[in-house]
């Protein structure tokens, strides 16, 4: 099947970033550019990578007021009524023909670097909501649309980066100042491949919208689903949405039951700690397996609001879950998928980022299939406020390659036991939201 074929409007090629010296300059993404135009290289509060660099020359237009919005231009007075096609873009990965594109993506299996797809995805997301919130005049005050959360990225096959490769996006629900955008990475192997077949990967995004002046909530356009599978994606979003309301408002204390759950789990962390000589020679205790590093963030990282862009700290948090895999299984990890992430605090530029990883806790019943629950956490550290904050917390899933298993005799994978108290509530939290992710999936 070819992509290009593919029954899906406003498709954006993306090109190299690097130049070669055997060739001349890329070509852009769009034809037609002005001269008087500022060249998007120039352009303040930009995040750089060849999907972003597609993405706001195919939206120029739209960017620009972004940048710089119509001076105490009033905000959109009639909210309009569009539906997921109107803001359905795609972007395609020229892989096979681009070798210096290809370079860029790829990772030391020759596969796709997940961690720059996923800064990708949260690129194109954000195009996304930018078209649907868009008013198309240019006297009123566009709305500041910002990251909320990820629902869930789950790999359903291994992406090739010597294939092209597309990701076509739109919004599939909206609440009065909420979008949720859902994302699938799609790539064919073979010919004549079932649609459903070709979807690597999928993404939810759910991101929120405040008035670029007051910063309060602002409503969105509404949204009217065509077809019978957008009514039920519709429906499956709004789901999403009352079940998260309904978790923030239960926050119980644990019960009787739940005691004794973090008991269990901790009496073995206690025979580490007391009697490490008749510990679990299979266990290892948490902290154990912890990782860490430290950045500042930097100018080139921020989006066009001058903040840090959500995807290049996805990206920085999966290479630090990818080596907390990496140096706990002693084999190649294998992602399977980033869980709900909410997105708490901004960060800033000139903020002291301080990513913390551990492996929470293995799941080892599938011999076959071990799978490694990862958290990192992102503190804004300021140390002449002797403050630091939780700006993210991400949960990722991996496994081991089955080729890099299979060439290592006695392979095993360590179960993981907490030490703390405070150890064991957020293993027992990301069980259950586990459990409760599976329950949901099973009755779609």
């Amino acid at each position: 099947m070819d992509l290009n074929s593919t029954p899906y409007n406003n498709t954006i090629p993306v090109f190299s970033t690097l130049a070669s010296p055997f060739d001349g300059p890329p070509p852009s993404a769009i034809n037609g550019d002005s001269p008087s135009r500022k060249p998007i290289s120039l352009w303040p509060g930009m995040y750089h990578s060849p999907v972003t660099n597609a993405l706001w020359e195919a939206r120029s237009k739209i960017f620009e007021r972004l940048l710089d919005p119509p001076i105490d231009a009033p905000p959109q007075s009639e909210l309009l009524t569009k539906t997921p096609s109107q803001s359905r873009t795609s972007i395609h990965y020229n892989f096979s023909s681009d070798y210096i594109l290809r370079e860029q993506y790829r990772d030391p299996w020759n596969e796709v670097r997940i961690g720059k797809l996923l800064e990708d995805l949260d690129a194109l997301a954000g195009t996304i909501s930018v078209k649907h919130c868009s008013d198309d005049d240019s006297t009123t005050r566009p709305l500041l649309l910002v990251t909320a959360s990820v629902d869930k990225i789950v790999l359903k096959k291994p992406i090739s980066v010597d294939i092209d490769l597309k990701i076509v996006g739109a919004v599939i629900w909206v609440g009065r100042s909420s979008i949720e955008i859902q994302l699938d990475v799609i790539q064919s192997t073979e010919e004549g491949s079932d649609a459903s077949d070709l979807v690597a990967l999928t993404a939810n995004f759910i991101f929120v919208a405040r008035d670029s002046k007051t910063g309060k909530a602002a409503p969105v356009n509404r949204l009217s689903p065509e077809t019978e599978q957008e009514n039920l994606l519709f429906e499956e979003a709004e789901a999403r949405s009352n079940l998260r309301k309904r978790k923030r408002g239960d926050r119980k204390e644990l019960e009787n039951g739940e005691a004794n759950r973090l008991q269990t789990l901790l009496a073995e962390g206690r025979i580490f700690c007391d009697m490490p000589a008749l510990a679990d020679r299979d266990s290892i205790l948490l902290r154990d397996t912890r990782l860490e590093n430290s950045l500042i963030c930097q100018p080139q990282q921020r989006n066009i609001h001058g903040r840090i862009f959500g995807g290049f700290l996805m990206h920085r948090a999966f290479e630090l879950a990818f080596s907390t895999a990496y140096a706990f299984a002693g084999l190649v990890p294998c992602f399977l998928e980033v869980d709900h992430v909410d997105f708490l605090r901004p960060v800033d530029v000139g903020d002291f980022l301080r990513l913390k990883s551990c492996v929470l806790y293995t799941e080892l019943e599938n011999p076959d299939q071990p799978l490694i629950n990862i958290e990192v956490v992102a503190h804004v550290t300021r140390p002449e406020l002797r403050s630091s904050e939780i700006s993210n917390t991400f949960y990722f899933t991996f496994t081991v390659r089955p080729e890099a298993k299979a060439n290592k005799n006695g392979f095993r994978i360590r179960n993981v036991v907490p030490e703390t108290e405070e150890e064991a509530r957020r293993v027992l939290e990301r069980m259950d939201a586990e459990t409760l992710q599976s329950v949901r999936s099973t009755s779609k």
